[in-house]
């Protein structure tokens, strides 16, 4: 492992522990406030998704490592990837706090930002190990 794999491996995993902390914080903020329907699953699948997602990206990296992308096209791919997680968790913390139930707001485009960002880091992980 090496440069920028190494690098957004480290990133990925000391924020694991974070979103661990937001699980339990979120037990705690679901107990003691009074937050709509709407706004706890948005609170929900926000931190849900950040989770997944980092677990995703380590996958990711590993794969990324094996494939014969240069350097620059991993240095593309990890920041595909990074701004990718925040983006499509994030935009659901986002929406939760502007938007309304049935209707979009900002959030909802971040989140779809956020799905883009990560399809394109996967497909070039993809062509980087279909043609090394």
């Amino acid at each position: 492992m090496h440069g920028p794999v190494q690098l957004f491996t480290v990133i990925a995993l000391v924020s694991l522990p974070t979103v661990m902390y937001g699980g339990y914080a979120l037990m705690g903020v679901l107990r003691h406030r009074d937050l709509t329907d709407f706004q706890r699953g948005m609170f929900r699948a926000g931190h849900a998704h950040a989770g997944v997602l980092l677990v995703l990206v380590l996958a990711a990296l590993q794969v990324l490592n094996l494939g014969g992308l240069g350097d620059t096209a991993r240095w593309v791919v990890c920041f595909l990837l990074l701004f990718g997680v925040l983006a499509q968790s994030g935009g659901m913390f986002l929406h939760m706090a502007l938007g309304k139930p049935g209707k979009a707001s900002a959030g909802n485009a971040v989140t779809t930002g956020g799905a883009v960002l990560l399809a394109a880091a996967m497909l070039m992980t993809a062509y980087g190990v279909a043609f090394p």
